[in-house]
């Protein structure tokens, strides 16, 4: 009976088990290829001939030829250590969905001065000691005139920038 157990820590993946790896190696190449060359610059791929595949593809426009050369990409992403690219691509994700939500609140605060009033304005002048007091309540008071008038909005967009100035130096040393 001893005899029958098998140790299956020994045995080589299953064809499924590798089929697998290699499409999620292939959907890995085929991410990177998918950013832009500033972000590209940020994920350490040591292998010359995987960065020059990855620039290659973004010059091909064919179908076909593409569909084979992400198939190139993923033969290649076999050859080499494959978690230290995930892992930074995760974190290039991380940090768009980090800097989507800060705007996203910035937003909100824009939105929450120009329908709050002076009530609002009061409220974010004592949490925000270094804002412009005077500044703050001119950029604010357009917005709110523009809304009314239903004109486009260039002093919301003022107001916004502000904020966002506002914000980088509070979190700059």
């Amino acid at each position: 009976m001893a005899d029958e157990i098998h140790d299956f820590e020994d045995e080589a993946p299953s064809k499924s088990a590798l089929k697998r790896e290699s499409t999620a190696l292939q959907e890995l190449g085929e991410a990177l290829c998918e950013l832009s060359p500033a972000e590209l610059d940020k994920i350490p791929i040591e292998d010359s001939a995987l960065l020059d595949a990855i620039h290659e593809a973004k010059r091909i426009q064919k179908h076909g030829a593409l569909r084979r050369h992400r198939q190139y990409i993923g033969k290649l992403m076999r050859r080499i250590d494959a978690e230290p690219l995930r892992e930074a691509l995760e974190a290039l994700h991380q940090t768009r969905h980090d800097e989507a939500a800060a705007f996203h609140a910035l937003e909100a605060q824009r939105e929450a001065l120009i329908r709050g009033g002076d009530a609002q304005l009061g409220e974010f002048i004592a949490a925000n000691p270094d804002a412009d007091r005077q500044h703050l309540r001119q950029l604010v008071r357009e917005a709110q005139r523009e809304q009314k008038a239903g004109k486009p909005p260039a002093a919301s967009r003022r107001l916004f920038r502000y904020l966002r100035t506002l914000r980088e130096m509070a979190s700059s040393p």
